[in-house]
């Protein structure tokens, strides 16, 4: 029964109306799979500044805040400088804007030895190990046969990527020495006869019909703007005489200095039996109307408008500060579930590097909001009354021991930039735990252990 239910419910039809019957206009529409070549998605990027800020804006804010380091000092500099020795954050970048463009792009992880074609060993890499790493698109990397092993790691993915070179030349890559950028992902290659299988679909695949529609708009409001106002005057016998070369020449001559006269007194010479009229085009509207369209190239490319066009959010008391927490949260979801995840060999290698073999040592994605002064100093008082919490007022009866949370609250301080110039301080004064305790510490500590194995007995 709750078949039938839907088969009706969905099958709705009006004889009158021709809803839901061959006639209906909207039965002629439908989905067609279209791929769009390198050359278009390349024009597309180059000539457009619309398709360049959608594949650019999530990219740029995936990387531009970058990551923080959880570890002691002395290995976040190290890991850090091999960063910036290899300059990890602009490859990604690079590798990241190119994967949204082309569907595909990776970061090749080169520790310099002889055979790429086999899986990488992290366990090879030693200080310095890590010798470069560079940027390919899926323009030079082709993807080979798709692995079917349902029990390999790289079940439904590529085993095998080609490089092409010089002189035709091609060099086998294994997928593990790679750092994938996929653009978006793609419905099924079998289906769609996807090119480049193996791949993903250019993140413009989907949003370049809503650029297209807004471009024209803009296009088209830009010519009307020319045809605003229109300058008609009625001439008698006009037609009739257009035939006569010099007749033609002399109205030319005569408008001229019309138009020259008024252009200078403001006072338009006219025969009396002549008419002058002018024409103003309506242009009210047409800045909602393409507003209307950059929304829809908005939802496009899931990129708020404010940030996609560089404004204020518009209405009364409007900040768009909703619009911008929900598109950090698709940039924090695109960092850890999309990023880090194909990151993962290049941080052990980039660990190996830095002479960091530490299993605790991990990172954090840094928020992309911006605090202000105010929200920065209210957070220094909410972290620092914690701390506060946490040790107590009497010394031994800490919940916490006060070495430990003054080291936490060192790092997160740092962190936070709350305090300029901590780390120096610290490295000139020492730590709480480095220091020894004054005497009156000493005294109170021993009074509270004294009263704690009193109430112990």
């Amino acid at each position: 029964m709750s078949n039938v239910i839907a088969f009706m419910r969905d099958s709705l039809t009006s004889l009158v109306s021709r809803m839901g019957t061959e006639r209906d206009k909207a039965a002629t529409t439908f989905y067609a799979h279209t791929v769009l070549s390198d050359e278009q998605l390349i024009a597309a990027y180059s000539t457009s500044w619309l398709p360049r800020k959608i594949v650019d804006i999530p990219a740029l804010d995936a990387c531009r805040k970058w990551r923080a380091w959880q570890a002691k000092k002395p290995q976040i500099e190290a890991i850090e400088e091999e960063e910036k020795r290899l300059n990890v954050k602009g490859k990604v970048l690079e590798a990241s804007k190119k994967g949204r463009l082309f569907g595909g792009a990776a970061v090749y992880i080169g520790i310099g030895d002889e055979d790429p074609s086999q899986p990488l060993d992290v366990d090879r890499v030693k200080k310095g190990g890590l010798r470069y790493i560079n940027v390919m698109t899926r323009r030079q990397l082709a993807a080979g046969e798709i692995d079917r092993n349902p029990e390999s790691e790289w079940y439904g993915k590529p085993s095998i990527y080609r490089l092409s070179g010089v002189n035709g030349m091609q060099m086998a890559i294994h997928p593990s020495r790679l750092v994938l950028f996929k653009g978006a992902m793609p419905a099924d290659d079998e289906i769609t006869g996807n090119p480049y299988q193996g791949w993903g679909d250019s993140i413009l695949q989907s949003t370049l019909d809503a650029v297209k529609n807004a471009d024209s708009t803009a296009g088209n409001i830009a010519s009307l703007i020319f045809e605003a106002k229109i300058d008609i005057i009625r001439i008698p016998d006009f037609m009739a005489n257009l035939s006569n070369e010099e007749y033609k020449r002399k109205i030319l001559e005569r408008y001229t200095l019309a138009n020259t006269a008024k252009g200078i007194n403001g006072t338009l010479l006219l025969d009396k039996e002549e008419e002058y009229e002018t024409k103003t085009a309506q242009l009210a509207g047409l800045t909602d109307i393409l507003m209307a369209f950059m929304q829809i190239v908005s939802g496009a490319a899931d990129i708020p408008v404010t940030r996609l066009l560089g404004q204020s959010p518009a209405g009364m008391n409007a900040t768009g500060t909703s619009d911008m927490k929900n598109y950090h949260d698709r940039i924090q979801s695109i960092q850890e579930l999309e990023m880090q995840p194909a990151m993962v060999r290049l941080d052990e290698c980039l660990e190996r590097s830095a002479d960091v073999r530490d299993p605790d040592v991990y990172y954090q994605w840094a928020p992309l909001e911006q605090m202000s002064e105010k929200e920065r100093a209210d957070i220094f008082k909410t972290t620092a009354d914690a701390a506060r919490q946490l040790v107590g007022t009497t010394p031994g009866q800490e919940i916490i021991p006060r070495e430990a949370v003054s080291d936490a609250l060192v790092n997160r301080l740092v962190e936070d930039g709350v305090l300029p110039g901590l780390d120096a301080a610290i490295e000139t004064y020492g730590s709480l735990s480095e220091q020894e305790p004054s005497e009156k510490e000493a005294l109170a500590a021993a009074a509270a252990q004294t009263t704690a194995k009193a109430n112990a007995t």
